[in-house]
């Protein structure tokens, strides 16, 4: 796995590669981070996008270059402006989406992300870019102000634990109200909460479910073979 250093409008950030294991002219499919920035969890996930999946494999840096949090404070102070200034996330992610592909050469793209990587992805949905399919792992389900009426093209996996004090049933279902009319599949999990992907989570709000983590990727395999067919 290496670093690679790209910029959006002069602003340096440092996302991390890590080829399709034995194969050539793989697809490609980029991995948004949590709310602490890019990290030892991304990463996991990588490993397993390349050397189980078999596609590269791209995690974007959306804070920027150093810019990682180890508190709640810090995290929060990170992820908040994003959250609240959703054409500036829209904007990073877009450019990270054309890094990834410029250093790749991949002509076929997807994404995941978790937590607030979650809601990275889904609003590269709301936004129409250059993505096929995108999953949503313990993401946030809030709209993005900007795009009141988005018009989703790409197929849409949402894997969501039902006792996520994050995304309430009301927020579920506000979602698929939102994206009505699009290609998108939710799983809900009865015993996972927030960060059930994320190994060493431990809390009742914030909790690694090993069998959760198991299911929702067995089911991000299936999906994303349909998305690169």
């Amino acid at each position: 796995m290496s670093a690679v250093d790209y910029q959006i409008d002069g602003q340096a950030y440092e996302g991390w590669y890590l080829p399709a294991a034995g194969r050539t002219n793989a697809p490609l499919v980029i991995i948004c981070h949590a709310w602490g920035g890019l990290g030892a969890n991304e990463k996991q996930k990588a490993e397993i996008i390349s050397k189980e999946f078999g596609y590269n494999a791209f995690a974007l840096d959306v804070y920027g270059k150093g810019k990682r949090g180890t508190t709640q404070a810090e995290n929060e102070g990170l992820m908040y402006p994003l959250v609240g200034n959703r054409a500036e996330l829209q904007k990073r992610l877009a450019g990270g989406i054309a890094a990834a592909k410029a250093h790749t050469g991949a002509t076929k793209t997807a994404a995941i992300g978790f937590c607030f990587g979650g809601l990275c992805v889904l609003d590269m949905a709301r936004a129409g870019m250059d993505v096929l399919g995108v999953g949503s792992f313990h993401g946030l389900f809030r709209p993005a102000e900007n795009i009141p009426q988005p018009r989703i093209k790409a197929k849409v996996l949402i894997e969501h634990g039902w006792n996520d004090p994050m995304a309430t049933p009301d927020d579920v279902l506000a979602i698929a109200r939102e994206f009505a009319g699009s290609d998108w599949q939710l799983h809900a999990h009865g015993l996972a909460t927030h960060a059930f992907t994320t190994v060493g989570a431990t809390g009742d709000a914030t909790q690694y479910h090993a069998d959760t983590d198991r299911r929702s990727f067995a089911y991000l395999k299936t999906f994303l073979a349909e998305v690169f067919a």
